[in-house]
């Protein structure tokens, strides 16, 4: 039998029981989690997607738990919601008899010594390819399972899928590819509200956009007195794709240009800006909201300040392009929902050379309510600038011609797109440059400190006064043959 009909067949006698959250677990919502609480205590801490590193956990109780599988099956998968000392993290636990296969000894969490799993292993299920071909089954099979909801897309078949595998390198989420067919996306970190990684995704296939895989599935868990968490999203795993980071690496270490992919996303990104902002409610920015918005940027460029002393003498004159921008009091500035954290990173260039957007999620740091809020696009556009310019400071030695061309090439390609030049509003987009470089140094003294180097350069040339644009993008009439023309290519420095 195959793993996929085992699931199934599991899957259709665990319905049959009736199963509820914690359900023979002798734990339940809000309270503590028994014998599997010291071994979760250790093993939190050490993942790449918990967000308390550093500190030692205090709270730790269950906000929700259910059994996906009948009480007694080896292997078993728990999944339990977490409340972490205020924030909440989901899991999904395996269960089985001690020892485990070799091949998942890596992901072994601890042996239960006590209570229902007495004597058993308790690992990280997504690393079992069994448990992980079950939920693509619940998937499948839309339904309830105590407090979990599993929905999707009536219009699209889903078909059993080859053996999954976990896509390494994530950090604050974890995924599992199901053959080339399709990408699970598992949140680690979850909150009351949807998740912009359904929302916008849905929203823009909805809208027609191509540009973004449109969701097939996703989970939810509904809780007494809350709004549905998003916990997962299932879409379309888009085989052959170049990550755009590694691309435009790749491009650097051979010395090739990569203007006209610039330009190609540039107007990729124009196209799904376009059609969030036909999709979602936008609003025009006044003079309180601009103010507002140069506010929280001044504060986050305070706190940085103290934690980063390198950046303490640039500290007045990057506070002047905040000024700058409350200053203007929002004048022409509409907000929209947005990608919310665009980067190179971000990006697929397709087999057929188009480009796709992808994780819609936002930055993981932020409130969920902050990452719905709409903001103007152009935090998108410096978001992406910003990753050129990280890209070229990467390569030994650095290419400062190659960053310039990519910046200027994709912003002629936005201007191909939606009639405007992100760089005719100097005063908005230097502020968001400037708030992206001084997230970059915060994040960076934190994690990588030997990356600093990288958000320091964009500091001292930001914190320097304004200049007036050099340039004018000059764009041809409608109807135009040359509407979409490659940019002119330039050899790197």
């Amino acid at each position: 039998m195959s793993e996929a009909a085992s699931a199934r067949d599991r899957l259709t006698a665990d319905r049959a029981t009736g199963l509820g959250p914690g359900i023979g677990l002798g734990i339940g919502p809000g309270i503590g989690l028994g014998p599997l609480e010291p071994m979760l205590r250790a093993w939190l801490p050490a993942q790449r997607w918990f967000a308390g590193k550093g500190r030692a956990i205090g709270r730790l109780r269950t906000v929700s738990a259910a059994e996906l599988l009948p009480p007694g099956s080896a292997p078993g998968l728990l999944h339990l919601l977490l409340d972490v000392d205020g924030d909440c993290y989901q899991l999904l636990l395996g269960i089985r008899p001690s020892p485990l296969p070799p091949a998942l000894a890596p992901a072994l969490i601890g042996r239960a010594e006590q209570g229902p799993y007495a004597g058993q292993s308790v690992y990280e299920g997504l690393g079992d390819p069994r448990l992980a071909s079950l939920l693509l089954e619940r998937l499948r099979s839309p339904g309830t399972l105590g407090p979990l909801r599993f929905d999707r897309d009536p219009a699209v078949v889903i078909p059993e899928a080859p053996t999954p595998r976990p896509l390494s390198g994530e950090q604050t989420n974890s995924s599992l590819i199901y053959g080339d067919s399709y990408i699970l996306k598992i949140f680690r970190r979850v909150g009351p509200g949807v998740n912009p990684d359904l929302e916008l995704p849905r929203a823009l296939a909805a809208a027609g956009c191509a540009r973004v895989p449109a969701p097939v599935a996703w989970y939810e868990a509904e809780l007494p007195g809350s709004e549905p968490l998003t916990l997962g999203v299932l879409q379309p795993y888009l085989r052959g794709s170049d990550d755009g980071w590694q691309l435009a690496l790749h491009r650097l270490r051979t010395g090739a240009d990569f203007t006209a992919e610039a330009h190609a996303l540039g107007r990729a990104t124009a196209e799904v800006h376009s059609a969030l902002a036909g999709a979602l409610p936008t609003v025009a920015l006044g003079p309180e909201q601009t103010a507002r918005l140069a506010a929280g940027m001044t504060a986050r460029l305070a706190a940085t300040a103290r934690e980063v002393p390198a950046l303490r003498p640039y500290e007045a004159g990057l506070r002047g392009a905040f000024d700058a921008l409350a200053a203007s009091r929002g004048a022409g500035v509409s907000a929209q929902r947005i990608h919310g954290d665009l980067h190179l990173g971000q990006t697929l260039r397709t087999v057929d050379g188009s480009w796709a957007l992808i994780d819609f999620e936002g930055e993981p740091a932020r409130p969920l309510a902050d990452r719905r809020r709409p903001e103007p696009a152009v935090r998108d556009i410096a978001g992406i600038l910003r990753s050129f310019d990280y890209a070229a400071r990467s390569h030994r030695p650095f290419a400062p011609a190659w960053a310039d061309d990519c910046r200027a090439a994709f912003c002629e390609g936005y201007a191909r797109t939606t009639g405007r030049d992100p760089r005719e509003d100097p005063v908005l987009l230097r502020a968001y440059e400037t708030d992206k470089a001084v997230y970059e140094a915060r994040y960076e003294s934190r994690h990588r400190p030997d990356w600093l180097h990288v958000p320091m350069a964009a500091i001292r040339r930001l914190s320097e006064p304004l200049r007036p644009p050099s340039h004018r993008t000059q764009l041809p009439a409608p109807g135009s043959p040359t509407l979409h023309p490659k940019p002119p290519r330039r050899p790197l420095a």
